[in-house]
């Protein structure tokens, strides 16, 4: 029986360890999936219920062209996306820029899925 106890840790142990690692696993596209594809795109041109953020990484807020659909807080935030100032949106909206039209959207918690996202940005 203290065999059988010892090999059922040993499975759950190494399925656990096996789950965080797919988790880190995930790659800038997935995180950016998973978090940003049911309201944006990230190819040029393709403006959803949220702008292409082809090109965000340098770009001005509330400035894709052919997208009409900004707050007007978001048109007057003047914020010129970097690494920073995306963390800091992805993380919170509301935080940066309030009255914003990401609603439900809240952020995105996880520090490693921000950066994954925002690299995965960086190269679109």
């Amino acid at each position: 029986m203290h065999v059988f106890v010892m090999a059922a840790v040993l499975t759950l142990s190494t399925f656990f360890t096996q789950a965080a690692h797919a988790a880190d696993d995930v790659s800038g596209e997935q995180a950016f999936n998973n978090n940003c594809r049911t309201c944006h795109s990230w190819k040029e041109g393709d403006n959803r219920l949220g702008p292409s953020l082809h090109g965000v990484v340098g770009g001005k807020s509330g400035s894709v062209q052919g997208y009409n659909n900004y707050s007007q807080s978001m048109k007057q935030a003047e914020i010129t996306w970097d690494e920073a100032s995306l963390d800091k949106f992805i993380a919170n909206p509301d935080s940066v820029v309030q009255n914003n039209n990401m609603k439900p959207f809240s952020g995105v918690g996880d520090a490693d899925t921000r950066k994954k996202i925002i690299e995965f940005l960086k190269s679109k």
